[in-house]
Formats: C-alpha cells, sequence, structure tokens
C-alpha cells in the first residue's frame, strides 16, 4: 500500500520520502517514479529499530504531510501468541508512530500546518480471538490518534485516521480465508488518498463492512459472542 500510495502522490512539484527496510524495494520504486517527481528521498530502516529510526527522522527535518502506514500481523491463530511475536506487532503498529512522531511534531507544530494520518483497520472495531495482537494494537492507535487530535487541532495540524477493510496487501496475502468486500490495492488507496485530501478525520471503508460490523456491535453481549465464535 506504500507503494501504490506513493505513485497516487507522484508529480513534478513534490518531493518524496519513502521509509522501508527493504533497500531493494525502495530502490524499485525510485527508479518508477523519479522522473514523475520534484526529488524522491529513500529512508532504509526497520521501524521497530527505534533508536536508528529516530536518528534517520532527524535528518528529514520539516515535512506537510506524513503517512504512517507500516503494520504487521500475526495472520490468524487460536493458540497462544509468543510474547516475542505479540510485542513486535505492536512496536511496528503502535510504538513506532509515536517514536516517528517525537521528532516530526514540533516541526508541524513551528509551522502551524501539517496532516498526520494513521492508517488503522476496520479489525480494530471487533477483536476477533485469533487476531488478538493486531486487532488491539490497532485499537490502541485509534485512541492515540484521537487524542494528538484534541491536541494538536488548534495549533492547524490535521490528524486523519483511515479504517480500511481487507486491501489486497502482503497482509492479506497470506490470509487462508474468503475476505469479504476486498479491496484491490489500487483502489483502496486511492479512497485513502480522496479521505486524506478532504481532511477527513475519520474514515471507514467500504461502508457495507463497517455497517455489518456496527449492526453487530449493537447485539447483546451473548448473540455477539455467538456470532463471533461462529464466525472466527
Amino acid at each position: 500500500m506504500g507503494a501504490e500510495l506513493a505513485r497516487q502522490y507522484a508529480q513534478a512539484d513534490v518531493e518524496l520520502i519513502f521509509l522501508a527496510r527493504r533497500k531493494e524495494k525502495l530502490q524499485t520504486l525510485q527508479n518508477e517514479l523519479q522522473n514523475r517527481c520534484k526529488n524522491i528521498e529513500l529512508i532504509v530502516v526497520d521501524v521497530s529499530d527505534f533508536l536508528l529510526l529516530q536518528e534517520k527522522i532527524r535528518l528529514v527535518g520539516a515535512v506537510d504531510i506524513v503517512i504512517l502506514n507500516a503494520g504487521i500481523s500475526l495472520g490468524h491463530s487460536a493458540e497462544i501468541t509468543p510474547f516475542a511475536d505479540f510485542k513486535r506487532v505492536y512496536d511496528v503498529n503502535l510504538l513506532a508512530n509515536h517514536a516517528i512522531l517525537e521528532i516530526l511534531l514540533p516541526h508541524f507544530v513551528s509551522q502551524k500546518s501539517g496532516k498526520i494520518v494513521f492508517v488503522s483497520s476496520l479489525a480494530s472495531l471487533i477483536s476477533m480471538p485469533t487476531a488478538k495482537a493486531y486487532a488491539s494494537s490497532k485499537r490502541a492507535l485509534n485512541a492515540y490518534a484521537e487524542a494528538l487530535h484534541y491536541k494538536y487541532k488548534k495549533e492547524g495540524i490535521q490528524i486523519i485516521t483511515l479504517l480500511p477493510g481487507f486491501i489486497q496487501s502482503e497482509l492479506t496475502d497470506k490470509n487462508k480465508f474468503k475476505m469479504p468486500f476486498l479491496l484491490s490495492t489500487k483502489d483502496g488507496v486511492k479512497i485513502m488518498k480522496r479521505a486524506i485530501d478532504k481532511n477527513k478525520r475519520s474514515y471507514v471503508f467500504p461502508l457495507r463492512f463497517y455497517l455489518i460490523i456496527s449492526l453487530l456491535r449493537l447485539l447483546p453481549q451473548f448473540l455477539r459472542e455467538r456470532i463471533v465464535n461462529s464466525i472466527n
């Protein structure tokens, strides 16, 4: 999704910064888009390496928008999640965001403008037993984003939280089940970009999937448990 976001943001007057852990993929994307952009900078780092991540972000300086879309999932398993795996999900899906923003937020405040975009998930709205780490990390991300909105709205900073359903990506490619309302990478990212451009504080999609989850959450507890366990 990060690569497709880069493609859809690539314009002659735009400077892009790509951050990821796989240098070869970054360079391939840079070669693809370098003639469409004013400038492209690469940052090669694993976002769970917090000290190195912050060191590299300090060199970036001020930006107009940051899209925080790094995320991992352990897939679906009924087994007890090993602590190291659980921690890595939280490191990437939640804590890396704060590691980055600790450095960037003072720049946003100083320029009194900018957008911070969090890519959460519809999975954050209802926690399936087989996706405990992923769902809970994304729900925590929602709370973090909400707090930043209250804190920095008066500073002219837009905090945007996107909650997509299933979008084709490396995360969804490992799912062994039929994913309802699955969107292609291009179509899913197009919706995300439109929401960002319109400054949607929180944007949930696809709508039909969201309505199903909302109805499920409204059911009495005993009935919701029965449905969740049968689906799971």
